[in-house]
This record gives structure tokens, C-alpha cells and sequence, in this order.
């Protein structure tokens, strides 16, 4: 008897010993991934040797099928040990169980996860599964698990009693403001509980109603006073008020003024100094002048009055030229230095703009600049006669940055290439290969890895509660798990900004946004809608990129409708008789339609895409009174004189879009 402990001890040991063997033969062995093929996944889960892999063919297995029998199938068995995937394996087997209609296995596995692993994000989904009918639950959902989804949705649901609709409401206002039906939620707070708020909860509820654009009900729920609203909501309120009529953008210029002089260390002070300084009202312009001196001599500050006083244009470009060698990074100066610019190149001023572009070296631009402006060198060195100096700078750019607007111009110039319209074969659009995260997270990256997208995107809430993300690298990572989840229209969004926030020495970081900033999608809808049309695939992804971010439910403040924003009339004129709704949201009907208006405006305009992709955005009628002989000697030029600006944007994304798309190439950095 005196051998079984002995036995038993050397038996846990080297059970212990395998455990550990297993998980350093995982690590030399090819990681699984989503493109790991299915039949071997499935004989990895079966037969490999190593627990760890056998786990993680489980999953990824599970990842792929839509049957929750199924899934439970390839899970049994996976939740052992203190590894996080155990977590997650219980997570997905109690939902599993819960759409087969099990009920009491899946809350036999929901405690079982919240009391093995209470710390993990996973275990809020149990807290919110189990807090169904005991509120207390709840309450521990929401206290430790602030801003995951699982808590937002508990926010959401709280009720029916004022306290706890209360409750819920102010934690929405605090960590989800944007979270579905969080809104409607403030409003009716604020609304019929209005009288019993404190000025701290009315403050609160109100940023978060002014962080949705809704400046009219942020001041409802205020009251008569600003008390209870920090520095941060009035930053948010001011910006909300500035998209109203003249007289609430006059409020909002008076509260950031306010916010500046009273709080000018602030973090908020920069943002409210910038808002300041792009209004054009001259009662803004009054307001800049009573800033406190640390501000008055500011970029943007000093940007806006270059832009205003104008004595001379010698004048104006030697004050120009002196704040961007001051600050060549600030955002007002890269503003200032194409306003400038574009002016000099409209009017034939070419040493006036080449002067301007050579003030902030290349190398300090992000890349949609830096691109501009190699562009815009090579085309001015081309109108001084040295051709060769041009083709050397436009050659460049397309080694550097062969995608987007810039890229195909340069390629046009070059005589190297141009967009193909018709529907040919040409280089297949989008990048559909599973990429890894690389975000220097471990847990974050093995999540993407195994193809758990949704608890990727849950876990880097959790952990970053109400920080915004910051810099290239966080935005590009928020961007991609949005990605993961569905939410182009705020993932794009995200993307652009890390573009704009990239320097010149980040060349990983920009050929993934490359990749991120054009995926395909809707492949099948869109492939048949060219087809039909006798139309390029990636013309039409490049206008839905610009038109929707690829969201095929999204509606315009007038009204138009779906990938392409297709408005109803015009959907009705295309398709012989009214469209219903339901038609416009639905992508293979929303591409068919959209394709067939593009097919009539290459038409119109005997296949010239720059007229084509025009008249999409501003109607046919506009542009018939843009067309000129700069249409065809200088066509670059005839887009900068576009007289309406969204029009002009447009018209530069779309086509490079189309160029990136069917380019299909990587920064050469």
C-alpha cells in the first residue's frame, strides 16, 4: 500500500511531463489556421497525438459548420484544463445546446464556465446567460465586464423598474453609446426620469447622446444648464452642434471657445481648437482671436488666418512656407499646403506649387499624401520641360505606392497602364486568403488564428473599455476585427484614419492596409451584376466601397438605398416600375441595378470613366456643364476645377479603388 501514492504521484508527473511535451511538439508543428484544409482538420481532431492540436482542429471545425448539432459533436470532449480555449469551447458548446433547445445543458455548461474561469471575457456570456432570472448576475456582468457586448446588451435589456432602466441607461451612456438601441434607450431616460436625475446623470446621459450626433437631445436632457457635462462631453456636444442650423453652430462655437479658456491643458483643448479653426463664420474667426496664447499661435490657428488674409500670393505662400517648416507634421498644415496648391496648379502657377509640395519632405507624409504629392512634383516638373526629371518621379511613385487615384494616373502618364471597364478577364479583385492579426497580442492573435472572430473582436473591447484607439497600429487592428465581424461601415472608417496616421517607415503596416482597405466582397452578386452589365467586377466594388463601405442595409439621410445608394426613383426608371425596399437592400438586386445606371453613364460619355464615375455622384446634368478641352489635355487638372468638393473626392476614390482592385499590388517599401 505504501507504493500507491509513489504510484500515483509519478503517474500525475508524467502525465504532467506529456501535457507539457504535447504543447512544445504543437509549437514545431504547422499552425492550423482557417485555411487549413477541412479533411485535415478532421483527421488532426481524430488522430493527432497532441491534445492542444487535437482542441484546436475542434474548433476551427466548429468555426466552419452552421449545424449546432455538428458543433457540439466536434466539441465533445474539448473543455479540459485551465487554457482559455477551454473557456471558449464552453462558451460555444452551452449556445450550441441552447439553439437545439436544451436548456438545462446549456446552463449546466454556462455555470460551468463561470466558475472555472470567471476572469476570462468568455464569462460574460455566462454571467449574462445565468442573470436571466437572478438580477444579481447581472449586476456582476456589468460591474466586471463594463464594456463587453455581453454587458451592453444587459444594460440594454434592464427593466422594467426605473432604477434598473435607469441603470442600464447610464451605463450604455458611459461605455456604449453606439451600442444598437442604446439611443432610444437615453432618450427615454432622460425623457420621463428627466426631474429626478442628478446634474452628474443628466451630464452623462447627455454625452452620450451628443457622441450619436444628437445635440438636440443631449440639451433636452442638460436642462437650462451645462452642469454635470465634463470637458469630454462638451467637446462631443460642440461637434454635434456644429452639423445643425447657423444658430446651433454659433452655440457650438461659443461652448468650445468656453471649453478651450477654461480648460486649455485639457486633452479636449487641441480637438476644440481644430473644430474652431475650419468653421468659416467670422463670429469663428472672432472666437480664435480670444484664444489663450498657447493656441492663438498654433498650426491650426495660424493656418485658418493664412487661408483668410491673402494680402498677395507672394505673401500668403511666404507665410505658408514658414508654418509648414515649423510644423510640417500638424494635420492643419498638410491642410494649408494642398489648399495652396490646388490654387497655384488651377491658375498655372507651377514654381508657386512646386515650392509648396517640396516644404514637407515625402518621407514625412502618410501614404495618401505622400502619393499626392509625388504625383502632383512629376506633373509640374513635366510642365517646366524635363520630361525625364517626370518620368523618374512618377516611376518612383509607382515602385512606392502603386495603388489608389495617384497610382494610376502615374501609370497613365507612364504609358504603363489603365483601367480596364469592360468585362474581360483581368487580375482577380480583393485579397480572400486568411491573413494573421499580428497584434502583438498572444490571446488576441490564437483567437484570429482558430477563425473565433466574434470572441477576438469581444475580448479587445473588453479590454479596452472607453479608450479610443490610438495611432496607426491600434486603428488598423480595430478595423480588422470589425472586419471579422461583419461592421465594414465602421471598419473602413477606422482604416482611413490609420492611412492618414502612417509615416514612411511602417511599410508592414501599410501593405496590410492595403490588403484591409480592399477586400472582396459580395463576390457573387457582384460578378453577376458585371456580367451583366458588360461591366469590370472591380468598377462596381470600387463605387460600393465609396457609396456603402459594403453595408447593404445602409440608407442616406435623402433616402438612397443599398450598396450601390441607389435612390428609389431612379432604382424605379432602371427596373421599369417601383422597387421595393426590401429589392434595394439586397445586394445581388442592389448590384444588378447599380450596375446597369453605371452601364448607361459609360454610355452617355462614350466609356470616359472620369465623366462616368461623376455623374454617379452628382447627376449627368452637372457634369455635362464641367466638360471643357482640360477634360482631355490635362485631365487631373479638370478634377481639382470640379466646383463641387464631395464630387471631386468622389470621383479620386472611386477610380482608385478600381485601379487598386485590379491592380492587386502591395506598397513597394
Amino acid at each position: 500500500m505504501a507504493r500507491l501514492p509513489l504510484l500515483l504521484s509519478l503517474s500525475c508527473l508524467g502525465t504532467a511531463l506529456a501535457l507539457v511535451g504535447g504543447r512544445a511538439l504543437l509549437a514545431r508543428q504547422p499552425a492550423l489556421t482557417p485555411a487549413t484544409a477541412t479533411d485535415r482538420l478532421e483527421w488532426l481532431q481524430h488522430w493527432d497525438a497532441d491534445p492542444w492540436r487535437r482542441r484546436e482542429a475542434s474548433l476551427l471545425l466548429a468555426a466552419r459548420s452552421k449545424d449546432p448539432q455538428e458543433q457540439r459533436q466536434w466539441l465533445r470532449g474539448q473543455g479540459w484544463g485551465p487554457d482559455p480555449l477551454a473557456a471558449l469551447v464552453l462558451k460555444q458548446d452551452a449556445l450550441a445546446a441552447a439553439a437545439l433547445g436544451r436548456p438545462e445543458t446549456s446552463l449546466a455548461l454556462w455555470r460551468q464556465l463561470q466558475r472555472r474561469f470567471p476572469g476570462d471575457p468568455a464569462s460574460a456570456d455566462a454571467l449574462y446567460a445565468l442573470g436571466a432570472d437572478k438580477p444579481g448576475k447581472r449586476g456582476q456582468l456589468l460591474q466586471r465586464f463594463p464594456a463587453h457586448p455581453a454587458a451592453l446588451a444587459a444594460a440594454l435589456a434592464a427593466g422594467p423598474e426605473v432604477a434598473d432602466r435607469r441603470r442600464g441607461a447610464l451605463h450604455l451612456a458611459r461605455w456604449g453609446a453606439r451600442w444598437p438601441g442604446a439611443e432610444a434607450r437615453l432618450r427615454q431616460v432622460c425623457r420621463e426620469d428627466g426631474p429626478d436625475l442628478s446634474a452628474q446623470q443628466r451630464g452623462q446621459l447627455a454625452e452620450g447622446l451628443a457622441e450619436l450626433g444628437d445635440a438636440e437631445g443631449a440639451l433636452r436632457c442638460l436642462g437650462s444648464t451645462l452642469n454635470g457635462l465634463g470637458t469630454s462631453g462638451r467637446l462631443s456636444l460642440g461637434r454635434a452642434l456644429l452639423a445643425g442650423n447657423e444658430e446651433q453652430q454659433g452655440q457650438a462655437e461659443r461652448l468650445l471657445l468656453d471649453l478651450v479658456r477654461s480648460a486649455p491643458t485639457a486633452p479636449e483643448a487641441e480637438a476644440a481648437v481644430r473644430l474652431l479653426a475650419q468653421q468659416g463664420s467670422p463670429a469663428a474667426a472672432a472666437s480664435l482671436a480670444r484664444l489663450p496664447p498657447r493656441w492663438r499661435d498654433s498650426a491650426p490657428v495660424l493656418a485658418r488666418r493664412i487661408l483668410e488674409a491673402k494680402p498677395t500670393a507672394a505673401a500668403t505662400d511666404a507665410a505658408a512656407l514658414a508654418l509648414l517648416r515649423r510644423w510640417p507634421l500638424d494635420p492643419a498644415s498638410r491642410t494649408l499646403q494642398w489648399d495652396l496648391v490646388r490654387e497655384r496648379l488651377l491658375a498655372g502657377r507651377w514654381r508657386a506649387a512646386l515650392a509648396l509640395l517640396e516644404a514637407i519632405p515625402t518621407n514625412q507624409l502618410p501614404p495618401p499624401l505622400a502619393a499626392r504629392q509625388s504625383f502632383w512634383i512629376g506633373f509640374i516638373q513635366q510642365q517646366l520641360g524635363d520630361g525625364a526629371a517626370a518620368r523618374a518621379t512618377w516611376e518612383a511613385l509607382l515602385r512606392r505606392h502603386p495603388g489608389g487615384y495617384y497610382g494610376w494616373r502615374a501609370a497613365v502618364r507612364l504609358g504603363q497602364g489603365d483601367l480596364q471597364l469592360d468585362a474581360g478577364p483581368h487580375t482577380p479583385a480583393g485579397r480572400t486568403d486568411w491573413r494573421p492579426l499580428a497584434s502583438g497580442d498572444a490571446t488576441l492573435d490564437r483567437l484570429w488564428r482558430l477563425d473565433q472572430r466574434t470572441e477576438a473582436w469581444e475580448t479587445w473591447r473588453h479590454r479596452r473599455g472607453r479608450r479610443a484607439p490610438d495611432g496607426s497600429r491600434e486603428l488598423l487592428l480595430e478595423g480588422r476585427l470589425r472586419q471579422g465581424v461583419g461592421d465594414d461601415w465602421t471598419a473602413f472608417g477606422l482604416l482611413e484614419q490609420a492611412n492618414l496616421k502612417l509615416d514612411g517607415n511602417q511599410c508592414a503596416l501599410e501593405r496590410e492596409l492595403e490588403r484591409s482597405l480592399h477586400p472582396l466582397r459580395f463576390e457573387a452578386a457582384f460578378r453577376a451584376a458585371a456580367t451583366q452589365a458588360g461591366l469590370a467586377m472591380e468598377l462596381l466594388l470600387g463605387v460600393a466601397k465609396q457609396e456603402s463601405r459594403f453595408t447593404p442595409a445602409v440608407r442616406s439621410p435623402v433616402g438612397a438605398t443599398g450598396l450601390m445608394q441607389l435612390m428609389p426613383a431612379t432604382a424605379a426608371e432602371l427596373a421599369g416600375g417601383p422597387v421595393p425596399e426590401t429589392e434595394l437592400e439586397d445586394p445581388a438586386g442592389n448590384a444588378s441595378l447599380g450596375s446597369r445606371y453605371l452601364a448607361q453613364m459609360l454610355r452617355q460619355w462614350n466609356g470616359d470613366p472620369l465623366l462616368a464615375v461623376a455623374s454617379y455622384n452628382a447627376g449627368p446634368g452637372a457634369v455635362a456643364g464641367w466638360v471643357g478641352p482640360k477634360l482631355r489635355s490635362a485631365p487631373e487638372l479638370w478634377v481639382e476645377a470640379i466646383p463641387y468638393p464631395e464630387t471631386r473626392l468622389y470621383v479620386k476614390k472611386v477610380l482608385g479603388n478600381v485601379w487598386s482592385y485590379q491592380q492587386g499590388r502591395e506598397p513597394g517599401c
